[in-house]
């Protein structure tokens, strides 16, 4: 038997230094394109510190933005969470990432981005996209090496040998690149990179994955006139989500569903073009705009052979 002045005490566990850190994705709608606001030469997210005084991480997050920047921010939502650990055992830094709409940008320090420069294959409305998704398509080919289902999944991402082309698939669309060694961001190189601005640490994944989010809800809320002005056309409306999906809208479909679904009151407003007629101005009409169904609206895209 034992004696307690014998027994081996229990190893005492060494504490771990956690920081929080919030990270925010700030989307406007600018010449057509959607933009987020970006430090470092666009490598990285305005970001700040988790403090004891936010009793929420997304109250914490809105305090820090507008205080920082000034800015009022619409549509917000919790993206992503990751850990990396700093100096070595014992020191870990907890990033967690919102997005967030903006109508306008006030006085700040950030510079703004398309988030096309980061992923330029995803604006399908661009005629470059054509000949880069081929060289896509070319270069998964060799790195699939006759591997029937890497090269189904590859097909399937990038809507190549007849699948569609879904534009909500911006996240894997981009884990595939990264783990076929195509992006900067990936562990190894697979050749000459494809074009495209990258981020620091998992930033470019994040963004991916605000892309993602956003083109959904934009279909299934009425998340997209939170990057509107208050008044606007039904042109703008439809540029707004077309700068969203990277995909052309079915003009006629778009107005009818937007109408029908009374998203939008006429106002007794006009704009005032450089050219052409004035067009009649609206705004958002949230007490009759209980749901959002625009998935309809989308032109087909042909497939990448």
């Amino acid at each position: 038997m034992t004696r307690h002045s014998e027994t081996t005490p229990p190893a005492t566990a060494q504490p771990v230094l956690c920081e929080t850190e919030l990270v925010a994705v700030l989307v406007s709608i600018n010449h057509n394109a959607p933009h987020i606001l970006t430090l470092d030469h666009g490598q990285s997210f305005p970001a700040g510190p988790l403090t004891v005084e936010h009793r929420s991480l997304q109250k914490g997050m809105r305090n820090w933005v507008e205080r920082q920047t000034g800015l009022k921010l619409g549509h917000t939502e919790q993206l992503y969470t990751f850990a990396e650990s700093l100096h070595g055992q014992g020191h870990q830094k907890v990033r967690i990432s919102y997005m967030a709409f903006i109508r306008q940008n006030c006085d700040h320090n950030l510079a703004e981005r398309s988030i096309y420069d980061y992923f330029p294959w995803e604006d399908r409305r661009n005629p470059a996209s054509t000949p880069l998704l081929h060289t896509i398509a070319d270069r998964l080919r060799l790195w699939a090496q006759g591997d029937a289902q890497r090269w189904q999944r590859c097909a399937t991402m990038f809507g190549l040998e007849g699948h569609h082309w879904n534009d909500e698939l911006s996240l894997p669309r981009y884990e595939l690149l990264w783990e076929a060694g195509l992006v900067p961001e990936a562990t190894w190189e697979n050749g000459t990179l494809l074009p495209g601005l990258s981020m620091y640490r998992d930033f470019r994944r994040i963004l991916a994955t605000a892309l993602s989010r956003m083109r959904a809800k934009i279909r299934y809320t009425p998340a997209v006139f939170d990057l509107l002005p208050p008044q606007f056309t039904l042109l703008q409306l439809q540029q707004a989500m077309e700068a969203l999906a990277g995909c052309p809208m079915h003009k006629q479909n778009f107005r009818r569903l937007v109408q029908q679904q009374k998203l939008v009151s006429r106002t007794a407003e006009y704009d005032s073009p450089t050219q052409g007629r004035p067009a009649q101005l609206y705004r958002f009409a949230p007490t009759t705009a209980e749901n959002c169904y625009l998935a309809g609206a989308k032109l087909p895209l042909p497939a990448i052979s």
